[in-house]
C-alpha cells in the first residue's frame, strides 16, 4: 500500500490597513495632561491604570474635560487611590451628579500594586498622575509616573539644558 503524502503550504492572510482610516476611527483623546510634573520630578517609570467612574464623570469628561496638576495617587490598605482630581460638573446630571472633587479609586494588578506600595514606602518616591486620556477602545486611562521629586537646582540644571537645546536648534537652522 502507498501512502501519498501531501505536503500543505500554510495559509498566508495579508491583512492590510488604511492608516489614515486607522487613524480617523481610533478613539484616543487626550482628557488632562500634567505638564507640571515633569518640571517637578525626575520621572523614573510609568505605568498605565485603569479608573472606576461613574457615568456622570465618563460624559463630564467627554464634554468638558478635567484637571490633574494638583492631584497625586496613593497607596491605602491594599488599593490605589487618585486623590484631588478635579473632573467638571456635568449639567444634565444635576441631580445624579458627581462630586467635582472625591477620591477615585485606580486599577492595577496586585502585583504592580505591590511594586508601587514598595516604591512609595521603602525608596521615598511619590505616584504623580501624568496624563489622563480615552484608550484606543474608549475606555478612561490614567498614566502614573513613579517619581522623585527634584531640587531647586536640578530644575535650574534641566532648563538650562533646555535653553542651550533650542539655542543650538536656532543656530543650525541660521547658520550664525
Amino acid at each position: 500500500m502507498v501512502r501519498h503524502e501531501h505536503r500543505h503550504r500554510p495559509r498566508v492572510r495579508v491583512i492590510t490597513h488604511n492608516m489614515s482610516k486607522l487613524k480617523q476611527d481610533s478613539n484616543y483623546k487626550v482628557i488632562a495632561e500634567n505638564r507640571r510634573a515633569r518640571f517637578d520630578y525626575a520621572i523614573e517609570a510609568d505605568l498605565e491604570c485603569g479608573i472606576i467612574l461613574l457615568g456622570s464623570e465618563v460624559k463630564s469628561l467627554r464634554t468638558n474635560g478635567a484637571n490633574i496638576a494638583e492631584s497625586y495617587a496613593a497607596v491605602e490598605s491594599g488599593e490605589l487611590w487618585l486623590v484631588n482630581s478635579y473632573l467638571a460638573p456635568y449639567e444634565q446630571a444635576r441631580s445624579f451628579g458627581h462630586e467635582e472633587r472625591r477620591r477615585r479609586k485606580l486599577l492595577v494588578s496586585k502585583r504592580e500594586l505591590s511594586k508601587l506600595w514598595s516604591e512609595t514606602q521603602r525608596k521615598g518616591m511619590t505616584l504623580v498622575p501624568l496624563v489622563l486620556y480615552f484608550n484606543h477602545r474608549g475606555k478612561v486611562k490614567l498614566k502614573i509616573g513613579i517619581a522623585k521629586g527634584k531640587k531647586a537646582h536640578d530644575k535650574r540644571a534641566d532648563q538650562a539644558k533646555r535653553d542651550w537645546g533650542r539655542q543650538k536648534q536656532r543656530l543650525l537652522r541660521h547658520g550664525e
